[in-house]
């Protein structure tokens, strides 16, 4: 009976030291890990990003460039399209640049330290540091760790799944997972490059602007004589990138539409849907205008990465392009979550 219990507290012992190695190893990855990530001076990486929540797929091309303490240069180009969006944070502030619509937006924001990006891999390592009840699994060659979201859509998508290679240290997917764990975003990592810093002058705006957009149209004095016909076209300071849109109705099963109104205004369609009830707000859509000449905008808020595009958020409003649709969302009663639920679920359907 003696050897028995002597064997049975051998065993519970024995357990309870491996537990205790497994729980130090969790710890021990985590603090190796976070700390390559969170204490370059400066990175570059490359990453395909495929999107499968509204609709068909989306795959783009993301290029991140990162040096410490807040300069960020962010390019996400869709496969297949000549359209790219860049967020560049410099000394002068956040910066939201679209080149093939002459368009930029500047922000007085703390981008991106309220918002975590999966493609930022600073974020990432803050988002393992902040979770309490982080889970790491690990495989032959990777550890893999399961982690809740701190994106701008976390609400939607509350989960993910970061799997870090064992040799390198270095994230190479991060899968974002909505409430019942059905896989919504997959950022791959082709090329991570530590050490890397870029001076200044290189998050200098001005070098991101799409100068074939504007040639012809920055008329020299010298240029502007004989030019009275086209006064007329370029007196608008813009023009409508495309001519015909449909009509995009946000799917969540809380919205009501209660009134759907068409506004014709300068031969251009304004679209605007009221939604009624404790959760009431107002879309409105209308085509993309391109500018003739690219000049930043003040924007109030903040930038938000909604997955397939950067838009601008306050505490009432959003607002954001997309597939040559500009949209603006107003609301007193949605939180900035539930704008961008709204935001994120717009497509072409009926309410009906």
């Amino acid at each position: 009976m003696g050897n028995r219990i002597v064997k049975w507290l051998v065993l519970l012992c024995t357990i309870l030291l491996l537990s205790a190695c497994g729980a130090a190893s969790q710890e021990k990855v985590l603090k190796k890990v976070n700390g390559k990530w969170a204490e370059t001076n400066g990175y570059e990486l490359n990453a395909s990003m495929e999107i499968k929540s509204g609709g068909e797929p989306r795959n783009y091309d993301v290029t991140v460039w990162h040096t410490k303490p807040d300069f960020y240069r962010v390019e996400v180009v869709e496969s297949g399209k000549d359209v790219s969006q860049m967020i560049v944070r410099n000394a002068d502030g956040v910066f939201v640049v679209t080149p093939t619509l002459n368009k930029m937006y500047k922000f007085q924001s703390d981008w991106p330290k309220k918002n975590s990006q999966a493609y930022l891999i600073g974020a990432l390592a803050e988002d393992l540091a902040e979770d309490k009840n982080l889970v790491m699994k690990e495989e032959e060659k990777a550890y893999i760790f399961e982690a809740a979201t701190r994106n701008s859509y976390k609400n939607s998508m509350p989960h993910q799944v970061i799997t870090v290679d064992k040799k390198t240290l270095l994230p190479t997917s991060v899968v974002i997972m909505n409430d019942v764990k059905e896989e919504q975003i997959k950022i791959t990592f082709k090329k991570i490059k530590l050490g890397v810093q870029h001076a200044a002058k290189e998050y200098a705006v001005e070098q991101f602007t799409d100068k074939d957009n504007t040639k012809g149209e920055q008329a020299t004095p010298a240029d502007k004589d004989g030019q009275e016909d086209n006064e007329d076209k370029e007196a608008v300071g813009a023009e409508v990138e495309y001519q015909e849109f449909q009509t995009h109705y946000p799917v969540v099963n809380w919205a009501q539409l209660a009134n759907e109104k068409v506004v014709q205004e300068s031969g251009m369609e304004r679209v605007i849907l009221t939604f009624e009830g404790e959760k009431a707000f107002t879309v409105m859509q209308q085509p993309v205008m391109k500018e003739n000449s690219m000049l930043p905008v003040s924007s109030p808020g903040d930038p938000v990465d909604l997955g397939f595009t950067i838009g601008a958020i306050t505490d009432t409003s959003i607002s954001w392009e997309k597939d040559g649709v500009e949209f603006f969302v107003a609301s007193s009663k949605l939180t900035r979550e539930e704008m961008i639920e709204v935001a994120t679920s717009m497509t072409i359907s009926s309410m009906k």
